[in-house]
């Protein structure tokens, strides 16, 4: 998978190019429409990881990740936009699971395969030389990729926080903290609230968030 952040060019409408999933159920005029679309995403994202867990000690399903930065986006970060939205609760397919963009895109549109692409890591390259491109790549992505970054970044760091991955020294700890404070760098200017929770996390730690 290329990491390399795309830019978003007019989000391909529900109105003009129906996901097979829309096409797939029997949605009455009394349903609401992402109401549907988000349980599908999340039921969907479910099947995909149900076998993964956290790395923290208590081994939390994987699945608590996804939900939990589309939460962040909605309730801390005022985010409303569906495809940002499915986006997060996919972010992690693609590069964890047998996940494929085109399945994406043929489930639920162009769009929202275009933002998990955005996010999307090539795992076939070493680790810190994935890192670096995320630091790289950051200010060029999408603003909806920009703000999944942001809720996956502040989900994370929120997370070591409350429990060290088994197997991290608080050295490692520390050097996530580093590490994403540079790539937070290149998503500023996106969400001043999800900026400004990330921004006091960063203090907490001893680590300057550069103007």
């Amino acid at each position: 998978m290329i990491s390399t952040c795309v830019d978003v060019q007019g989000p391909q409408r529900r109105g003009t190019h129906l996901p097979q999933l829309l096409r797939a159920i029997k949605v009455t005029s009394s349903m609401n429409l992402d109401a549907v679309l988000l349980i599908e995403t999340v039921n969907f994202a479910a099947e995909k990881h149900r076998n993964q867990r956290r790395k923290d000690e208590e081994r939390t399903p994987y699945i608590n990740h996804p939900i939990g930065v589309a939460r962040i986006l909605s309730h801390e970060g005022g985010v409303t936009d569906i495809e940002v939205l499915q986006a997060a609760l996919l972010h992690d397919t693609v590069e964890d699971t047998d996940t494929s963009l085109a399945e994406l895109e043929e489930k639920f549109g162009l769009t929202v395969a275009r933002i998990v692409q955005e996010v999307t890591d090539d795992k076939s390259l070493p680790k810190q030389e994935r890192k670096r491109q995320q630091v790289e790549h950051a200010s060029h992505c999408s603003r909806q990729a920009k703000l999944v970054k942001l809720a996956d970044k502040l989900y994370n760091l929120r997370d070591l926080n409350r429990s060290t991955p088994l197997g991290w020294t608080a050295e490692r700890v520390q050097e996530y903290f580093v590490w994403a404070s540079e790539v937070v760098k290149g998503l500023k200017g996106t969400n001043s609230s999800l900026e400004a929770k990330l921004e006091e996390l960063f203090r907490q730690r001893g680590v300057h968030l550069a103007t």
